[in-house]
């Protein structure tokens, strides 16, 4: 799955030559709406044959990559499902399409060069490297695993 996953982000990177998942949601016509969600961070949304992803307002700037990368991901592999990502709790959660989603997310944004060019750095230093939360190295499929 993890293979799959890397591929599909490396299909997408090279074929609009980004990894701003912003950029990439424009794109793929996802159409994106950012305000106040309470304790959601974010949400997919199915809505009238229409991708929808609905954002926090109140999330940090790499806390809105981090949850849009990771509903881009539900808006690609799981288009028909209405999905939630609940703050501090989402990269925690163990169901098959969480996993995919926070899968797509860490392939998205933290590239392979990361790792290559910081060989002595641990996992938690390359997530706080590229302005993320240690879990989402949880779900970074290293080049040779």
């Amino acid at each position: 799955m993890r293979k799959d996953i890397k591929q599909l982000v490396n299909h997408y990177v090279l074929k609009f030559n980004t990894r701003n998942p912003f950029e990439l949601a424009d794109y793929l016509n996802v159409e994106v709406q950012i305000g106040a969600l309470g304790s959601r961070a974010g949400c997919y949304m199915f809505l009238k044959n229409h991708k929808c992803v609905f954002l926090n307002e109140d999330l940090s700037e790499n806390e809105m990559r981090l949850v849009m990368a990771h509903e881009l991901a539900h808006s690609i592999m799981h288009r028909k499902e209405n999905c939630y990502f609940i703050r501090n709790k989402t990269l925690l959660l163990n169901s098959k399409i969480e996993i995919e989603a926070n899968t797509f997310a860490a392939e998205l944004l933290i590239p392979d060069e990361l790792i290559l060019e910081n060989p002595n750095m641990s996992a938690d230093q390359l997530a706080r490297l590229a302005g993320y939360n240690e879990r989402i190295m949880d779900f970074k499929k290293f080049i040779n695993n």
